[in-house]
Protein backbone atom coordinates (compact mmCIF):
# COMPACT_ATOMS: atom_id res chain seq x y z
CA UNK A 1 0.00 0.00 0.00
CA UNK A 2 1.34 3.48 -0.88
CA UNK A 3 0.48 4.88 2.57
CA UNK A 4 1.77 1.87 4.46
CA UNK A 5 3.89 2.79 7.46
CA UNK A 6 7.37 1.34 7.85
CA UNK A 7 9.28 0.36 10.98
CA UNK A 8 13.00 -0.14 11.39
CA UNK A 9 14.37 -2.32 14.18
CA UNK A 10 17.80 -1.13 15.32
CA UNK A 11 19.75 -4.01 16.86
CA UNK A 12 23.28 -3.38 18.18
CA UNK A 13 24.96 -6.77 18.58
CA UNK A 14 28.18 -8.05 20.11
CA UNK A 15 28.87 -11.78 20.09
CA UNK A 16 25.20 -12.68 19.66
CA UNK A 17 25.43 -15.46 17.06
CA UNK A 18 23.27 -17.78 19.17
CA UNK A 19 20.52 -15.24 19.91
CA UNK A 20 20.10 -13.30 16.67
CA UNK A 21 18.03 -15.76 14.65
CA UNK A 22 15.58 -16.37 17.49
CA UNK A 23 15.17 -12.63 18.01
CA UNK A 24 14.44 -11.88 14.35
CA UNK A 25 11.87 -14.67 14.12
CA UNK A 26 10.22 -13.47 17.35
CA UNK A 27 10.01 -9.91 16.00
CA UNK A 28 8.58 -11.13 12.69
CA UNK A 29 5.89 -13.06 14.57
CA UNK A 30 4.91 -9.92 16.52
CA UNK A 31 4.76 -7.86 13.31
CA UNK A 32 2.44 -10.25 11.44
CA UNK A 33 -0.84 -8.69 12.70
CA UNK A 34 0.23 -5.20 11.61
CA UNK A 35 -0.14 -3.85 8.09
CA UNK A 36 3.32 -2.35 8.23
CA UNK A 37 6.52 -3.00 6.37
CA UNK A 38 9.57 -3.48 8.56
CA UNK A 39 13.31 -3.83 8.21
CA UNK A 40 16.19 -4.81 10.46
CA UNK A 41 19.15 -2.48 10.95
CA UNK A 42 21.88 -4.55 12.56
CA UNK A 43 25.17 -3.12 13.84
CA UNK A 44 27.87 -5.66 14.61
CA UNK A 45 30.02 -3.93 17.23
CA UNK A 46 33.25 -5.76 16.44
CA UNK A 47 32.07 -9.26 17.42
CA UNK A 48 34.73 -11.93 17.78
CA UNK A 49 32.40 -14.87 17.14
CA UNK A 50 30.37 -15.73 14.02
CA UNK A 51 27.79 -12.97 14.45
CA UNK A 52 28.58 -11.33 11.08
CA UNK A 53 28.37 -14.67 9.26
CA UNK A 54 25.04 -15.32 11.01
CA UNK A 55 23.72 -11.98 9.76
CA UNK A 56 24.73 -12.94 6.21
CA UNK A 57 22.88 -16.25 6.53
CA UNK A 58 19.76 -14.60 7.93
CA UNK A 59 19.48 -12.30 4.91
CA UNK A 60 18.17 -15.27 2.95
CA UNK A 61 15.14 -15.35 5.28
CA UNK A 62 14.96 -11.60 5.96
CA UNK A 63 15.99 -9.74 2.79
CA UNK A 64 15.21 -6.37 4.39
CA UNK A 65 18.25 -6.66 6.68
CA UNK A 66 20.63 -3.73 6.45
CA UNK A 67 23.80 -4.31 8.42
CA UNK A 68 27.20 -2.81 9.11
CA UNK A 69 30.18 -4.28 10.91
CA UNK A 70 32.34 -1.89 12.91
CA UNK A 71 36.12 -2.19 12.67
CA UNK A 72 36.39 -2.95 16.39
CA UNK A 73 34.33 -2.87 19.56
CA UNK A 74 33.44 0.80 19.99
CA UNK A 75 30.86 0.20 22.73
CA UNK A 76 27.10 0.00 22.77
CA UNK A 77 26.53 3.76 22.66
CA UNK A 78 28.54 4.08 19.44
CA UNK A 79 26.78 1.06 17.95
CA UNK A 80 23.40 2.59 18.77
CA UNK A 81 24.49 5.84 17.12
CA UNK A 82 25.50 3.92 13.99
CA UNK A 83 22.16 2.14 13.89
CA UNK A 84 20.11 5.30 14.33
CA UNK A 85 22.06 7.06 11.61
CA UNK A 86 21.50 4.13 9.25
CA UNK A 87 17.85 3.40 10.03
CA UNK A 88 14.96 4.60 7.88
CA UNK A 89 11.20 4.48 8.28
CA UNK A 90 8.32 6.20 10.03
CA UNK A 91 9.50 4.93 13.41
CA UNK A 92 12.45 3.08 14.91
CA UNK A 93 12.38 0.45 17.63
CA UNK A 94 15.67 -0.05 19.48
CA UNK A 95 16.25 -3.43 21.11
CA UNK A 96 19.05 -5.51 22.59
CA UNK A 97 19.78 -8.81 20.87
CA UNK A 98 20.11 -10.90 24.05
CA UNK A 99 16.34 -11.55 24.32
CA UNK A 100 16.11 -9.64 27.61
CA UNK A 101 13.85 -7.09 25.95
CA UNK A 102 10.51 -8.93 25.52
CA UNK A 103 9.24 -8.85 21.94
CA UNK A 104 5.65 -9.08 23.20
CA UNK A 105 5.86 -5.36 24.04
CA UNK A 106 6.32 -4.46 20.37
CA UNK A 107 2.57 -4.73 19.67
CA UNK A 108 1.72 -2.45 22.59
CA UNK A 109 4.36 0.07 21.53
CA UNK A 110 3.03 0.18 17.98
CA UNK A 111 -0.59 0.59 19.09
CA UNK A 112 0.35 3.50 21.36
CA UNK A 113 2.33 5.12 18.54
CA UNK A 114 -0.41 4.54 15.96
CA UNK A 115 -2.80 6.44 18.22
CA UNK A 116 -1.07 9.60 17.04
CA UNK A 117 -0.53 11.21 20.44
CA UNK A 118 2.87 9.68 21.23
CA UNK A 119 6.31 10.23 19.72
CA UNK A 120 8.36 8.15 22.15
CA UNK A 121 7.39 4.91 23.87
CA UNK A 122 9.85 3.99 26.62
CA UNK A 123 10.13 0.49 28.01
CA UNK A 124 10.83 0.79 31.74
CA UNK A 125 12.17 -2.03 33.90
CA UNK A 126 9.86 -3.12 36.70
CA UNK A 127 12.54 -5.48 37.95
CA UNK A 128 16.17 -5.81 36.86
CA UNK A 129 16.27 -9.60 36.67
CA UNK A 130 19.26 -11.66 37.75
CA UNK A 131 21.73 -8.93 38.63
CA UNK A 132 23.95 -8.88 41.69
CA UNK A 133 22.88 -6.65 44.57
CA UNK A 134 26.07 -4.65 44.06
CA UNK A 135 25.29 -4.01 40.37
CA UNK A 136 21.69 -3.11 41.17
CA UNK A 137 22.84 -0.69 43.87
CA UNK A 138 25.33 0.95 41.49
CA UNK A 139 22.68 1.37 38.79
CA UNK A 140 20.18 2.77 41.28
CA UNK A 141 22.79 5.20 42.60
CA UNK A 142 23.65 6.37 39.09
CA UNK A 143 20.05 7.14 38.15
CA UNK A 144 19.41 8.78 41.51
CA UNK A 145 22.47 11.01 40.98
CA UNK A 146 21.33 11.87 37.46
CA UNK A 147 17.86 12.73 38.73
CA UNK A 148 19.32 15.07 41.36
CA UNK A 149 21.87 16.65 39.03
CA UNK A 150 19.82 16.98 35.85
CA UNK A 151 16.16 16.85 37.01
CA UNK A 152 15.59 14.05 34.46
CA UNK A 153 13.93 10.87 35.73
CA UNK A 154 15.73 7.93 34.11
CA UNK A 155 15.18 5.35 36.84
CA UNK A 156 14.48 2.02 35.15
CA UNK A 157 14.59 3.48 31.65
CA UNK A 158 16.18 1.07 29.17
CA UNK A 159 17.48 1.26 25.62
CA UNK A 160 14.31 -0.57 24.54
CA UNK A 161 12.10 2.12 23.03
CA UNK A 162 10.13 3.28 20.02
CA UNK A 163 11.11 6.61 18.46
CA UNK A 164 9.09 8.46 15.84
CA UNK A 165 10.91 9.63 12.72
CA UNK A 166 10.82 13.25 13.92
CA UNK A 167 12.62 12.20 17.11
CA UNK A 168 15.28 10.41 15.06
CA UNK A 169 15.81 13.52 12.94
CA UNK A 170 16.28 15.60 16.09
CA UNK A 171 18.62 12.98 17.59
CA UNK A 172 20.84 13.08 14.51
CA UNK A 173 21.54 16.76 15.16
CA UNK A 174 23.67 15.89 18.19
CA UNK A 175 27.36 16.34 17.48
CA UNK A 176 28.90 14.81 20.61
CA UNK A 177 31.49 12.08 20.30
CA UNK A 178 30.64 10.63 23.71
CA UNK A 179 26.97 9.73 23.77
CA UNK A 180 24.53 8.52 26.40
CA UNK A 181 21.51 7.31 24.44
CA UNK A 182 19.04 7.10 27.33
CA UNK A 183 19.93 10.55 28.58
CA UNK A 184 19.72 12.16 25.14
CA UNK A 185 16.41 10.46 24.46
CA UNK A 186 14.93 11.88 27.68
CA UNK A 187 16.54 15.30 27.08
CA UNK A 188 14.89 15.58 23.65
CA UNK A 189 11.44 15.62 25.19
CA UNK A 190 8.55 15.11 22.72
CA UNK A 191 5.30 13.41 23.67
CA UNK A 192 6.17 10.34 25.71
CA UNK A 193 4.56 7.39 27.37
CA UNK A 194 5.84 4.26 29.12
CA UNK A 195 5.32 0.54 29.09
CA UNK A 196 6.74 -1.74 31.77
CA UNK A 197 8.48 -5.11 31.71
CA UNK A 198 10.44 -7.51 33.87
CA UNK A 199 13.95 -8.25 32.68
CA UNK A 200 14.36 -11.94 31.86
CA UNK A 201 17.56 -13.94 31.78
CA UNK A 202 19.76 -13.87 28.69
CA UNK A 203 18.86 -16.55 26.17
CA UNK A 204 22.52 -17.54 25.93
CA UNK A 205 26.00 -16.08 26.27
CA UNK A 206 27.30 -13.60 28.80
CA UNK A 207 26.73 -9.88 29.12
CA UNK A 208 29.54 -7.64 27.90
CA UNK A 209 28.79 -5.13 30.65
CA UNK A 210 31.42 -4.82 33.37
CA UNK A 211 31.74 -2.67 36.46
CA UNK A 212 34.40 -0.59 34.70
CA UNK A 213 32.06 0.12 31.80
CA UNK A 214 29.30 1.10 34.21
CA UNK A 215 31.65 3.57 35.94
CA UNK A 216 32.73 4.99 32.58
CA UNK A 217 29.10 5.37 31.51
CA UNK A 218 28.25 7.05 34.82
CA UNK A 219 31.06 9.60 34.43
CA UNK A 220 30.14 10.28 30.80
CA UNK A 221 26.44 10.72 31.57
CA UNK A 222 26.97 13.02 34.56
CA UNK A 223 29.53 15.25 32.83
CA UNK A 224 27.43 15.35 29.66
CA UNK A 225 24.23 16.51 31.35
CA UNK A 226 25.26 18.56 34.37
CA UNK A 227 27.90 21.08 35.42
CA UNK A 228 26.73 20.92 39.04
CA UNK A 229 29.81 18.95 40.21
CA UNK A 230 31.96 21.90 39.11
CA UNK A 231 29.79 24.27 41.13
CA UNK A 232 30.04 21.86 44.07
CA UNK A 233 33.83 22.22 43.96
CA UNK A 234 33.44 26.00 44.19
CA UNK A 235 30.95 25.61 47.04
CA UNK A 236 33.32 23.32 48.96
CA UNK A 237 36.11 25.83 48.48
CA UNK A 238 33.91 28.64 49.78
CA UNK A 239 32.83 26.65 52.83
CA UNK A 240 36.41 25.76 53.70
CA UNK A 241 37.47 29.40 53.25
CA UNK A 242 34.85 30.45 55.81
CA UNK A 243 36.01 27.71 58.17
CA UNK A 244 39.65 28.76 57.76
CA UNK A 245 38.72 32.43 58.33
CA UNK A 246 36.93 31.64 61.60
CA UNK A 247 39.78 29.39 62.76
CA UNK A 248 42.40 31.97 61.82
CA UNK A 249 40.52 34.80 63.53
CA UNK A 250 40.27 32.75 66.72
CA UNK A 251 43.99 31.97 66.63
CA UNK A 252 44.95 35.64 66.19
CA UNK A 253 42.59 36.70 68.97
CA UNK A 254 44.05 34.17 71.41
CA UNK A 255 47.56 35.24 70.46
CA UNK A 256 46.89 38.94 71.09
CA UNK A 257 44.53 38.88 74.06
CA UNK A 258 45.46 35.89 76.22
CA UNK A 259 48.32 33.78 77.38
CA UNK A 260 46.67 30.60 76.12
CA UNK A 261 49.04 28.32 74.26
CA UNK A 262 47.55 27.15 71.00
CA UNK A 263 48.25 23.44 70.57
CA UNK A 264 47.96 23.11 66.82
CA UNK A 265 50.11 20.16 65.80
CA UNK A 266 47.28 17.64 65.51
CA UNK A 267 44.94 20.25 64.08
CA UNK A 268 47.44 21.29 61.41
CA UNK A 269 48.07 17.68 60.36
CA UNK A 270 44.36 16.97 60.08
CA UNK A 271 43.76 20.18 58.15
CA UNK A 272 46.59 19.39 55.73
CA UNK A 273 45.15 15.93 55.10
CA UNK A 274 41.64 17.33 54.71
CA UNK A 275 42.71 20.12 52.34
CA UNK A 276 44.88 17.72 50.34
CA UNK A 277 41.99 15.31 49.92
CA UNK A 278 39.65 18.13 48.98
CA UNK A 279 42.09 19.42 46.37
CA UNK A 280 42.59 15.97 44.85
CA UNK A 281 38.82 15.44 44.60
CA UNK A 282 38.39 18.89 43.07
CA UNK A 283 41.15 18.25 40.54
CA UNK A 284 39.58 14.89 39.71
CA UNK A 285 36.18 16.47 39.05
CA UNK A 286 37.70 19.21 36.92
CA UNK A 287 39.85 16.62 35.16
CA UNK A 288 36.78 14.61 34.11
CA UNK A 289 35.27 17.66 32.43
CA UNK A 290 38.58 18.52 30.77
CA UNK A 291 38.85 14.94 29.52
CA UNK A 292 35.39 15.22 27.98
CA UNK A 293 36.35 18.48 26.30
CA UNK A 294 39.59 16.89 25.06
CA UNK A 295 37.70 13.98 23.52
CA UNK A 296 35.19 16.28 21.86
CA UNK A 297 37.64 18.77 20.32
CA UNK A 298 39.57 15.95 18.60
CA UNK A 299 36.44 15.40 16.48
CA UNK A 300 37.19 11.75 15.91
CA UNK A 301 34.36 9.70 14.39
CA UNK A 302 32.13 7.84 16.80
CA UNK A 303 32.80 4.60 14.96
CA UNK A 304 34.51 3.18 11.86
CA UNK A 305 32.63 0.88 9.47
CA UNK A 306 34.56 -2.13 8.19
CA UNK A 307 31.83 -3.81 6.08
CA UNK A 308 28.32 -3.16 4.87
CA UNK A 309 25.57 -5.55 3.93
CA UNK A 310 22.30 -4.92 2.14
CA UNK A 311 20.97 -1.58 0.95
CA UNK A 312 22.43 1.06 3.23
CA UNK A 313 22.00 4.77 3.50
CA UNK A 314 24.60 7.35 4.46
Amino acid sequence: MPDQRSISFVLPVFNEERNLAALLHAIAKEMNPFAMSYAFTIVDDGSTDKTWATVAELRAQFPTIRAIRLSRNFGKEAALAAGLELAAGDAVIVMDADMQHPTRLIAEMLRLWEGGNVDVVEAVKRSRGRESLFYKACSKSLYLALAQLTAMDMDGVSDFCLLDAKVIRAWRCFGETNLFFRGLSVWLGFRRTRVYFDVSARASGRSAWTFQRLVRLALTSITAFSSLPLHAVTLMGGCFFLFATVLGTRAVYLKLHSDTVIDGVTTVILLILFVGSLLMIALGVIGEYIAQIYNEVKRRPRYVVAERMGETQT
